[in-house]
């Protein structure tokens, strides 16, 4: 696809397209072109789209799951039939490589496919009472209800799958879902409204507004969106958590991953390799992108020359090129942002082994080491094509070292010891430690979230649904077990 035709883009108001009072341009970041003007809803469009999540909430909660499920294969099927054509609004919004582009509709593919599945077996459970004497002839049915309609609000990172972590799952407990897209990248999200049109689902179950300001604040103090589910940095989440006290706010924040290299591994190319390729690969724009790489003593003279050429061999430019592994950044200030964190580093006694220059919004993958502890590139997240490398002696320094931060998302260790592995599964400080690989990929069906800074809620999709839902209890007395 060598252009991009720019075309207005309706927002979605209770599951109908309406233009709005203002435009939102979108600009290609790689070269800055437009790629399209988005219509951003007035005043009176967002309060009807909250009015009509409200009102139709009761009755929606209470549709029977297969039609649900239905609407949620349904989008499914559409969005797999489609996969071309959003692949290519992804990179054109988003600066995503295609070949990534390609992979993040096919999970949004599986999310929908997974919300429909557990849509069907979403059921609750039964608990007996008469464990103590008093519960005789006493059973409870433990019932999973949902808290309300839930406002999304999704990052840039992500456009289209990340969305569906929140889409899907609302939708498949039967929650009427806001979405709020980042403003750098609604398009992905609007295109999916216009998936989700296409079913049978209620007026009211969706709206996708691409509010800015103080629109954006009013849905998050409003009181008839009780859930709210978000995704992105990590100042931006604790101030709307802050905003909204006495809501159900569940958020996956920020991380500074670490790959650790134990001294009992021998693939040093296949762990250089899958370094350097997921710290690159959404030119470091992932929470789970590999920022730091915590080396043992004895493997780094071999390790670190061997992931310095992984990382050069990685192909940058035009990521509408099949063969493009990292692109540019969401925009320039992000892309100056981690040039200058890379150059503070340098100047307090870092080493720059590769990259560290800047054309615009392309950062060169860059490999750093003898990074002091107080520099940005270790202590925050970089978000940019970085890799920070420590060498330590022994697993316990290394562990400590993976500690040393103030997130706690994902690890990976490298190691075919069983015990280390145990070690690190019980030592680590993060929501998730993978063994023999790094944080590369996020199973949509599996429990996924961080802990200490990373967030307050989990973002697979069963466990998304839990998030979304509250139990009820309803006690039958006179039963015989």
């Amino acid at each position: 696809m060598d252009a991009f035709t720019p075309q207005p883009r309706p927002c979605w108001v209770a599951g109908r397209p309406e233009q709005g009072e203002q435009a939102l341009e979108v600009f290609h970041p790689f070269d800055g072109t437009e790629v399209a003007s988005v219509a951003v809803p007035g005043r009176d469009q967002v309060e009807r789209a909250v009015a009509a999540a409200a009102a139709v909430a009761k009755e929606f909660r209470r549709t029977p799951a297969h039609v649900r499920a239905e609407a949620l294969l349904q989008v499914s099927r559409t969005l797999a039939e489609r996969a071309e054509e959003i692949a290519e609004t992804i990179t054109a919004e988003n600066g995503k490589p295609l070949k990534w582009a390609e992979i993040e509709v096919s999970r949004a593919v599986n999310t929908f496919r997974f919300a429909a599945e557990e849509a069907r077996r979403f059921t609750g459970g039964l608990q007996r009472l008469d464990t103590e004497a008093g519960g005789v002839g006493r059973m409870a049915i433990v019932r999973h209800v949902p808290r309300g309609p839930v406002l999304a609000v999704a990052p840039f990172n992500f456009p289209l799958n990340l969305v569906a972590h929140k889409v899907a799952p609302a939708l498949a407990v039967g929650a009427p879902v806001i979405v709020k897209p980042a403003s750098a990248t609604p398009l992905s999200s609007l295109l999916l409204g216009e998936i989700l049109a296409e079913t049978d689902l209620p007026e009211g179950a969706f709206s996708i507004l691409p509010v800015r300001g103080k629109d954006m604040d009013a849905l998050v103090k409003d009181e008839r969106l009780p859930v709210i589910s978000f995704t992105g940095s990590t100042k931006v989440g604790w101030s709307l958590m802050e905003a909204a006290p006495r809501k159900h706010v569940v958020m996956e924040l920020g991380s500074n991953a670490a790959a650790l290299i134990c001294p009992d591994w021998t693939d040093l190319d296949h762990a250089a390799q899958r370094i350097a390729t997921f710290g690159n690969y959404q030119a470091g724009q992932s929470c789970i992108a590999v920022q730091r790489v915590i080396v043992d003593r004895s493997k780094a003279e071999e390790f670190v020359p061997k992931l310095v050429e992984a990382v050069g061999a990685l192909k940058t430019g035009d990521p509408h090129d099949p063969e493009v592994e990292v692109g540019p950044l969401i925009d320039e200030d992000n892309a100056r942002r981690v040039e200058e964190w890379v150059n503070m580093a340098a100047d307090s006694g870092a080493r720059v082994l590769l990259g560290g220059k800047r054309t615009g919004t392309t950062v060169e993958p860059t490999v750093v080491t003898d990074v002091p502890f107080t520099a940005k590139l270790w202590t925050e997240e970089i978000f940019g094509p970085v890799l920070v490398v420590s060498v330590v002696d022994g697993v316990e320094e290394a562990f400590a070292q993976a500690n040393d931060t103030k997130y706690g998302l994902q690890a990976g260790v490298f190691t075919r010891d069983v015990q280390v592995a145990f070690e690190a599964a019980a030592e680590l400080e993060v929501g998730g430690v993978i063994i023999g690989d790094v944080p590369s990929y996020r199973a949509d069906q599996m429990p996924y979230g961080g802990v200490k800074g990373s967030g307050t809620g989990r973002e697979g999709v069963r466990s998304a649904m839990e998030d979304f839902t509250e139990e009820r209890v309803t006690v039958l007395t006179g039963i015989s077990l």
